[in-house]
């Protein structure tokens, strides 16, 4: 079966990046989207997508994508 943490990440990261530079915003820093990977091989793990949002008060978050068994 498809999944599409791909696009759902591409879509909530460029949201919250255009939303970071507007003005009176609550978000400062927006990181890229990270690939679940297997250390200290570095194979794809699974198809789950991770970032990390940081508001303009210093608190982080971490935001994470991921294909939920039926």
């Amino acid at each position: 079966m498809l999944e599409y943490c791909d696009y759902i990440a591409d879509r909530i990261y460029n949201s919250l990046f255009l939303d970071s530079k507007t003005a009176g915003t609550k978000l400062g820093v927006v990181g890229r989207v990270r690939l679940d990977l297997k250390y200290p091989e570095g194979w794809l793990a699974s198809s789950k997508k991770i970032m990390t949002v940081t508001d303009t008060n210093g608190q982080k978050y971490k935001v994470t994508i991921e294909a939920v068994d039926k």
